[in-house]
């Protein structure tokens, strides 16, 4: 069927969305048109409202409206700690099992050279800009245990060796090819808790 238009304009639009496909984006696109336009105003607003004032944290890349980010300046966590993580979304999954109380790095993205991505192109510089910088005692690697995943961590504990810091990896109760965002709490809080060091 030949959808009007602006109908098959917005369903192309919702399917560049991760994770929806045809269907979802039709069964999406036809619950938008049937909400108020005060509602669809508001929908709107809050995606421009995001799109302008989130950015990437100064010291840590987490995503955030304030610069440095919550978590950077808070005053109860602990500075001598750094939980190395992929994207923001992977940091907030810590942050809900209420276990870790240190500082984060957000590496915005993990090697991968299938994908032309490079250890120039992620924040692995300013990672070993804040150990030079400040002192730190252990640097927690918590990336998915994907092959992308393993590249990185490996990457990140050849570098970070020479700095004679204590290098942990989140134990993984988390299955091999899993995403950590998808990880339940408690199966997260015993990865932190179970931590080992890497040799």
């Amino acid at each position: 069927m030949q959808y009007t238009k602006p109908l098959a304009n917005l369903i192309e639009h919702l399917q560049k969305l991760p994770g929806i496909g045809p269907k979802s984006a039709q069964r999406l696109a036809f619950h938008l048109l049937k909400m108020p336009i005060s509602e669809i105003e508001k929908f709107a607003n809050a995606m421009l409202t995001a799109k302008e004032t989130i950015h990437y944290c100064e010291e840590c890349f987490n995503m955030s409206a304030s610069n440095p980010c919550e978590i950077c300046t808070n005053p109860n966590r602990d500075n001598s700690v750094i939980c190395v993580c992929a994207e923001t979304k992977d940091l907030i999954a810590i942050e809900n099992t209420n276990e870790y109380k240190g500082k984060y790095h957000v590496l915005q993205g993990l090697i991968s050279p299938i994908d032309g991505i490079g250890a120039e192109d992620i924040r692995i510089k300013e990672l070993l800009h804040r150990i030079t910088n400040n002192d730190i005692k252990e640097v927690i690697i918590a990336l998915n245990p994907s092959v992308e995943g393993e590249a990185t961590s490996l990457y990140l504990t050849k570098l970070l060796k020479p700095f004679n810091i204590k290098i942990t990896r989140i134990a993984f109760g988390i299955p091999i090819g899993s995403d950590i965002e998808y990880a339940d709490e408690i199966t997260l809080a015993k990865a932190i808790e179970c931590r080992r060091e890497i040799n």
